[in-house]
């Protein structure tokens, strides 16, 4: 259990309002905003370099406490700008040629598949997608029989955008290095709401955000690769933190994970996104889990019993994403609605999850994400304003 009562007090307006949008942008706590606001003023007051020299050692240590997370070395991980920067700077790094395979599947995010059809299209490589199963996760029978020594990378999304599932990461894991493909997991929705262990997993790679689950600022991101894997990939793109200017002719690359960062960086927000880190570990990411768990189980018993509500969730295992439809309404006109009432919903668009979204036969759904500062009461509102439509 955690103490919820202290919780709220670190999040104000979790009293104000009902907010059921932490799979968007989640409500930090006040020591989070405390520690980005704090050093911002001291790069006011001795400039940007002086208050980051100050602040080496807590720097590094956001690293540490990331690592601690979701259960690697603090050496394995490289900050980002978000997930999708993360997400692409590994993608990018892999080499391809005519003829590879790369395998995504049927709930990959829009800014992945972009990414994986444009650099098919640059080298002659092919995309494909490989199918769900009756549940809605990733089919691994499917995939196995797709698998072969064309296929490079598999690209997994852990916990889609646009509702409640929860990919099985290490049976795909298992399956893909029977062939020599690496897998990268894209932990957006997973980081901060499950408990995520890489070594358990035994994923090659993984992107997640500061601004979701985690409750970190905006333009936060980490990159986890398996350790012996960073000295044999070179980024896109490099500046004097990622490699060192040896001659006029010759740049060496940092010997580690190092090399997928830049110099330059929001130092209050990564600051910021240790404290969001530390906040979580201090509660217990099993506790969260739990309570995220029991909220977003909540909301659906809760939804399925309002009429004209159909709850859309798929999965074996679900995530804390609850998504549904309203008859008669668009989910824009809900999520409109419900906020004059002072509650927070989102819409998932198809053109976020391009494949699942059109099989399913569903142009947009609303989304709803409680966090464990979220009460039950406040779930009750939120179904009974939604009654009220």
């Amino acid at each position: 259990m955690f103490d919820l009562e202290r919780i709220r007090r670190d999040t104000p307006a979790a009293d104000t309002t009902v907010f059921l949008d932490s799979a968007g942008s989640s409500l930090p706590p006040q020591p989070v905003v405390d520690t980005a606001v704090a050093h911002l003023r001291r790069e006011a007051e001795v400039g940007g370099y002086r208050a980051a020299n100050e602040r080496m050692s807590d720097l590094a240590a956001v690293k540490t406490s990331i690592g601690t997370l979701i259960g690697a070395r603090a050496s394995d991980i490289a900050l980002s700008d978000s997930a999708t920067r993360a997400w692409s700077d590994f993608f990018y790094s892999i080499p391809l040629t005519k003829g590879d395979r790369i395998l995504l599947c049927e709930v990959e995010y829009a800014s992945n598949a972009i990414a994986a059809l444009q650099r098919a299209a640059a080298v002659g490589a092919v995309v494909e997608f490989v199918p769900s199963d009756p549940t809605g996760q990733i089919d691994l029978d499917a995939l196995e029989k797709m698998l072969d020594d064309s296929v490079r990378v598999v690209s997994l999304v852990h916990a889609p955008t646009n509702g409640g599932l929860v990919n099985p990461a290490r049976e795909v894991a298992e399956l893909a290095h029977r062939h020599g493909a690496l897998v990268l997991l894209d932990a957006c929705q997973s980081i901060g709401q499950l408990r995520v262990d890489v070594e358990e997993l035994g994923v090659d790679a993984l992107s997640a955000t500061g601004r979701k689950w985690l409750r970190g600022p905006r333009g936060t991101g980490f990159l986890y690769l398996r350790p012996e894997l960073a000295s044999s990939l070179e980024p896109p793109a490099l500046d004097l933190h990622s490699a060192q200017w040896m001659s006029e002719s010759e740049y060496r690359l940092a010997p580690d994970v190092t090399r997928f960062e830049f110099w330059e960086c929001d130092v209050a927000a990564r600051l910021a996104l240790g404290t969001a880190v530390d906040y979580l570990l201090d509660i217990g990411i099993d506790n969260v889990a739990d309570a995220v768990a029991e909220r977003a189980d909540h909301l659906r018993t809760a939804l399925r019993g309002v009429r004209g509500v159909t709850v859309l969730d798929l999965g074996e295992r679900k995530s804390g994403i609850v998504s549904f439809t309203v008859d008669g309404f668009a989910p824009t006109d809900v999520r409109d609605a419900l906020a004059e009432k002072n509650v927070t919903v989102t819409v998932s668009h198809r053109r976020s999850t391009l494949v699942d979204m059109t099989q399913r036969g569903l142009d947009a759904v609303v989304r709803a994400s409680p966090h464990y500062f979220v009460t039950f009461a406040q779930l009750d509102e939120m179904v009974e304003t939604l009654r009220a439509l």
